[in-house]
C-alpha cells in the first residue's frame, strides 16, 4: 500500500489523479518544494541500472534496444517499459557503444569496446554472428535500409561495410585521421556518412569505396551524424556546441544550430524530415525545426548527458543517458513541465538549519540560496564573489551561514540580509569542510592543503592550526563540549585533536578509502566515520577500537541514545541524530534511506522514490525533513511527518 501512497507524493499538483485520490489518502509525506504543476513530456522512464550509451527503436515502434556501460544489451517493451529480452555478455568484454535493429526487426546488431560486432536474434536473444575486422573500439553500427549490409565505425579510424548474411567485409573506407564516432547509410544504400574526431564528416560511395564529399566547418570533434529520410540532407553534432545541417549532394552547409557550452552526443531527423533532435551533455534534449532552425521543444528530465536519441514514426522519441535511464517522450504534448526556478547548474550541497526551518543550497552556477522549508520559497540569495563551494553549515541559532570555498577562503554570511560579514583567509588550497562549535563562538575548517584551522567566529582571527594529515581533509566536526575536534582525510585516517592546544590526541586507522564524513556522539565517547566506499565505522574514543556498521542495517543506536542513520547519498553516507531530536527516543524514529535509494524510511511511514528522482547529487536530513539536490538544479524537500495529504 505504501508504494501507492508514495506515488501520490510525486504526482504533479494539477494532475487529475491527485485530485481524485488525495482525499482518500490521509497519511502521506508532504512535498514542500520540487513539485511540478503538470506532467512533463516524458511518458515512460526505464531504469537500466547502468549508464546507457546507445538506444535504437524497432521499425514498428514496439521495442527499444539499449546498450550500456555494464556490457548489457536489453530490449524493452515501449508500452509497458518491461525488459523483454536481455542479451548479456560475457560475450562483449567492453562497453556496448552502439546498437541497431535490422529493418525487419528480427535482429539486433551491437558494437563494443572489445573491437567486435555481434548480431543477435531479437526474439530469443541468441547470438547469431560475430564480426571481426576492426583493430579498435567499435563506436557505431547501422544496417542498410534493405538489411543486406552493415556499416561500422571505429577508434581505428576506419569505416567498414559488411555483408549482413555472410559477415564478410565488402568495402574498407580509409581516410579519417582520428577516431570515427558515428556512421550512417543513406536511405538508398549507395552512400555512407561518417563523423570523426578529426572534425570532419565524410560521404563515401558505399559500392566503390571512394570519398564523394568531405564536409568541413565544425571547430571540434564531430560526435554524431544522420541522413534525412529522403537522403538529401545530413545533420551532424559536435563538441563545438553546434549541430549543422548540410546539403548531401553539394556538401554546402545549410544551417547551424547552436547551443551554449554543451557538447552534442547524438542527432537524428524525424521521419518526415521536418525536425532534428539532439542529445546534449547537460542532460537536455532539443528538438529543432529543420527548415527554420528554431527550437521547438526542450525536454528536461535526464540528470546526466544524453548519449543517444532517436525518433519514432509518430510524435515520440527515445533517449538513453548516463543517468542510467531510457526515456520515451511525447514531443507534441501540450503539457509544460513547469520547471522550478532553482539553480541552473548541479546542486552540489544542501544543508538544513538546526531547527529545520530553512535549508541552504549551493550550486555550480555560483549561487547560494536559503529556502523556507514550510513555504518552499527562497528567503535569501547570498551575494558575493563567484566561487565553487565545498561545504556550508548554519550557526546554532541560524543567523549566520559559513561556507568553505574552492578559492581557499572561508566566508561568513548573514542569513537574513544575505550580506557577507567576514572572509577568513589562511588556507592555501580548497576548503573542503566547515563547522560551527556548539555555542557558535568558533569555526573549524578542513582543507586540501592537509591542515585544519580553528577561527574566532566573531573576530575572524585564526586561533589554532592543526597539522598532521598527509592528504586532503574532507570532513571536520567539534565535540558538543567544544574540547575536541575530529577530522577525516583522503589519507584514510580519522584523527582526534585537542581544540585548545591543537595537539593530536589519537589517530584512528581502519578505513581503506577516503574518509568523507565524521561526527561525535552526543556524549563525546564515540566517533562515527564513513568512507568513500560507504563503509561506516563507530569508534570508542578512549580505546581507539571500532566496529563496522553492518551492511544492510539502516540505523544503529549508540549507548548514549544517538542514532546513526544511513542516507544512500553520494555526498554523505550517514547522518547522526542526537537523543533530544528523536520524536520517540525509545525507538529508532529517525529518517534513513536504503542504499539503492528506492525508499526513505520514516517514523510514521516510508516513502518510495521513483527511479527518475533517485539520481540526486546531494542530500540533507533534519528531524522529519529531507532535502535532495539534483544535477538539473532542482531541489526537493519532503516532510515525512505529514499526516494530511495535500
Amino acid at each position: 500500500m505504501e508504494v501507492y501512497q508514495s506515488a501520490l507524493v510525486w504526482i504533479p499538483r494539477e494532475s487529475q489523479i491527485r485530485k481524485v485520490y488525495a482525499t482518500d489518502l490521509c497519511r502521506v509525506p508532504t512535498r514542500i518544494l520540487g513539485l511540478t504543476n503538470s506532467w512533463g513530456p516524458a511518458e515512460l522512464v526505464m531504469d537500466n541500472g547502468s549508464p546507457v550509451l546507445a538506444v535504437a527503436l524497432s521499425r514498428n515502434g514496439n521495442r527499444v534496444v539499449s546498450g550500456s556501460e555494464n556490457q548489457m544489451i536489453r530490449i524493452w517493451n515501449t508500452v509497458t517499459g518491461e525488459v523483454e529480452v536481455e542479451l548479456w555478455v560475457p560475450v562483449h568484454m567492453g562497453r556496448v557503444k552502439s546498437v541497431a535493429f535490422s529493418p525487419d526487426d528480427s535482429q539486433v546488431v551491437s558494437g563494443s569496446e572489445d573491437n567486435m560486432i555481434r548480431i543477435w536474434n531479437a526474439m530469443t536473444g541468441e547470438l547469431e554472428a560475430v564480426l571481426r575486422g576492426h583493430m579498435g573500439w567499435v563506436t557505431s553500427v547501422a544496417f542498410s535500409l534493405d538489411g543486406s549490409r552493415l556499416v561500422s565505425g571505429s577508434n581505428d579510424k576506419d569505416v567498414l561495410i559488411w555483408n549482413a548474411t555472410t559477415g564478410e567485409i565488402e568495402v574498407g573506407l580509409k581516410g579519417h585521421t582520428d577516431s570515427v564516432r558515428s556512421v550512417a547509410f543513406s536511405p538508398d544504400g549507395n552512400r555512407v556518412a561518417s563523423a570523426s574526431y578529426d572534425s570532419t564528416i565524410r560521404i563515401w560511395n558505399a559500392r566503390a569505396g571512394g570519398v564523394e564529399t568531405e564536409l568541413r566547418g565544425h571547430m571540434d570533434s564531430v560526435t554524431c551524424v544522420a541522413f534525412s529520410p529522403d537522403g538529401t540532407r545530413i545533420v551532424s553534432g559536435s563538441q563545438d556546441s553546434s549541430a549543422r545541417i548540410w546539403n548531401a549532394a553539394t556538401g554546402a552547409m545549410e544551417m547551424e544550430l547552436k547551443v551554449q557550452h554543451h557538447w552534442l552526443w547524438s542527432v537524428a531527423f524525424s521521419h518526415n524530415g521536418s525536425q532534428v533532435v539532439s542529445g546534449l551533455s547537460d542532460g537536455t534534449i532539443r528538438v529543432w525545426n529543420a527548415m527554420t532552425g528554431d527550437v521547438e521543444a526542450e525536454l528536461k528530465g535526464h540528470t546526466a548527458q544524453v548519449m543517444s536519441v532517436v525518433f519514432s514514426q509518430g510524435s515520440q522519441l527515445v533517449s538513453g543517458s548516463y543517468d542510467k535511464t531510457v526515456r520515451i517522450w511525447n514531443t507534441t504534448t501540450d503539457e509544460v513541465e513547469g520547471e522550478l526556478q532553482c539553480h541552473t547548474d548541479p546542486v552540489r550541497i544542501v544543508e538544513f538549519s538546526r531547527d529545520g526551518s530553512r535549508v541552504a543550497s549551493a550550486s555550480g552556477d555560483d549561487t547560494m540560496l536559503i529556502w523556507n522549508t514550510t513555504t518552499g520559497e527562497v528567503e535569501t540569495n547570498l551575494k558575493g564573489p563567484a566561487h565553487l563551494v565545498g561545504s556550508v553549515t548554519f550557526s546554532p541559532r541560524g543567523g549566520r551561514l559559513v561556507c568553505g570555498s574552492y578559492d581557499r577562503s572561508v566566508r561568513i554570511w548573514n542569513t537574513r540580509t544575505g550580506e557577507l560579514q567576514a572572509e577568513l583567509k589562511g588556507h592555501i588550497e580548497a576548503v573542503m569542510s566547515v563547522a560551527f562549535s556548539q555555542d557558535g563562538s568558533r569555526i573549524i575548517s578542513g582543507s586540501a592543503d592537509r591542515t585544519i584551522r580553528i577561527w574566532n567566529a566573531r573576530t575572524g582571527q585564526e586561533e589554532v592550526k592543526l597539522v598532521g594529515h598527509t592528504d586532503s581533509v574532507l570532513s571536520v566536526a567539534f565535540s558538543r563540549d567544544c574540547t575536541q575536534v575530529v577530522s577525516g582525510s583522503c589519507d584514510c585516517t580519522v584523527r582526534l585533536w585537542n581544540a585548545t592546544t591543537g595537539e593530536a590526541e589519537a589517530q584512528l586507522k581502519g578505513h581503506t578509502n577516503w574518509v568523507t564524513s565524521v561526527a561525535f556522539s552526543h556524549d563525546g565517547t564515540r566517533v562515527v566515520s564513513a568512507s568513500h566506499e560507504h563503509a561506516i565505522r563507530i569508534w570508542e574514543v578512549t580505546a581507539g577500537d571500532s566496529q563496522l556498521m553492518a551492511i544492510g542495517h539502516l540505523t544503529c543506536m549508540l549507548p548514549d541514545g544517538s542514532v546513526v542513520c544511513r542516507t544512500g547519498s553520494p555526498d554523505r553516507v550517514f547522518h547522526l541524530v542526537y537523543p533530544e531530536h528523536l520524536p520517540n527516543p525509545t525507538a529508532y524514529a529517525a529518517l534513513s534511506m536504503t542504499d539503492d535509494r528506492q525508499w526513505i524510511l520514516g517514523p510514521l511511514h516510508d516513502c518510495w522514490i521513483p527511479a527518475y528522482y533517485r539520481d540526486f547529487w546531494s542530500s540533507a536530513f533534519v528531524g522529519n525533513k529531507i532535502c535532495l539536490g539534483y544535477a538539473s538544479g532542482r531541489i526537493v524537500i519532503l516532510d515525512m511527518a505529514s499526516t494530511v495529504a495535500e
